[in-house]
């Protein structure tokens, strides 16, 4: 039976950076990934957003992994030649019960860590937004956008430069536990069993599967992934802003924002949709919604301005309508399977969160 150190399930981005740290480490790495390539479905249906760490509880390792990674994700673009802006968001409130919420968002943002937050009253706003309709505002100048292709080709790199293996279409259908290490069973064109000591479940939207095709792993460990679909709708023309433009959060997810990418295209979203199955189509028809949302902000939007864009699915691990669940990282101490990480409900900020979550992980080893 072949015998490899390490092995990571899942090329997403949070799969490649646990990938890195490991490998620079020291430690013997194999990736393996059912697709066809890195980041085929979180880490590359997402707004490409780097986030500051404004909206997540004190002390939860959302917030304390996103306000880390994000730095650790800027120097490492810039020792890397990776494309990204510091553009900078701006929260609008467009009534005065939104007004009254910016204050906590701000208290709590500024708990996390978060540096330079600004409250701006709605001419503030408007004078480095003209086009904005808003009542009042809070400027984010820490959240940028960047590349994320070019970013998880920078991680394989130096993931690969330290001695680490990508494979892909190497689905893992399972695995057990032994007193000799985790044995995994690896489908595909050339099925196989490897035996690895250290076994890291970053397979994202799969990850809760996977976690229960693992004979020996506690199944009442396991949670329920749920599928939380958010649409994307794109910009006919230029970009009426130079920001991010994000609502007063909304219940499961953070409004119809707006966002741009690198090119200063313009897109919106998402919204959520809860869905049974993987699937990835946009119905035009739920732009009806995006137009009025987004005209609480940008009242000049005109009718059929927006084109079905793409779509992205959350990995949930709370159901729709209960409290959202903070990331979860799983060490054998949780679950008593020697040499098991499991990586459960890494949604947004995932792809900011990164580096520090990888760093996390390989402390655990």
């Amino acid at each position: 039976m072949e015998q490899v150190d390490v092995v990571v399930v899942g090329a997403g981005v949070v799969g490649i950076s646990t990938a890195r740290a490991l490998a620079m480490a020291g430690r013997e790495v194999l990736v393996l990934d059912a697709a066809e390539g890195i980041g085929t479905e979180i880490s590359s249906r997402n707004s490409e957003v780097i986030h500051a760490g404004i909206y997540y509880p004190r002390d939860s390792l959302m917030a304390l992994l996103c306000v880390a990674g994000r730095r650790k994700l800027y120097a490492f673009c810039d020792e890397h030649g990776v494309a990204y802006r510091r553009c900078g968001k701006l929260i609008v409130a467009t009534s005065e019960e939104e007004n009254d919420r910016l204050d906590g968002i701000k208290a709590r943002a500024e708990a996390n860590g978060v540096e330079g937050m600004r409250h701006l009253s709605a001419a503030e706003a408007r004078a480095l937004e003209p086009n904005l309709s808003c009542t009042a505002a809070l400027l984010s100048p820490e959240t940028g956008i960047l590349d994320s292709h070019g970013y998880m080709l920078a991680l394989q790199g130096e993931a690969e430069a330290h001695g680490a293996m990508f494979v892909f279409h190497s689905p893992v259908e399972g695995g057990r536990a032994t007193s000799q290490g985790l044995e995994i069973v690896v489908g595909g064109a050339d099925p196989m069993t490897l035996r690895c000591r250290m076994l890291v479940n970053a397979a994202g939207l799969q990850a809760t599967s996977l976690a229960s095709r693992i004979i020996g792993m506690p199944s009442q460990l396991v949670p329920q992934t749920y599928y939380a679909k958010g649409n994307y709708f794109t910009l006919a023309g230029r970009a009426p802003f130079s920001r991010l433009i994000y609502p007063v959060p909304v219940q499961g997810g953070l409004g119809v924002h707006l966002t741009l990418d690198l090119g200063d295209q313009a897109r919106f979203g998402p919204d959520v949709e809860w869905i049974d199955e993987l699937d990835y189509t946009v119905d035009p028809r739920r732009s009806d919604s995006f137009y009025e949302a987004i005209r609480r902000y940008w009242p000049a939007l005109p009718d059929g301005a927006l084109s079905p864009g793409y779509a992205g699915i959350r990995p949930k691990i709370t159901p729709k309508g209960a409290p959202a669940a903070d990331f979860v990282i799983q060490p054998e101490s949780a679950h008593g399977v020697t040499g098991l990480v499991n990586l459960f409900g890494i949604e947004s900020p995932g792809l900011t969160s990164a580096i520090a979550l990888a760093d996390l992980v390989a402390e655990l080893a």
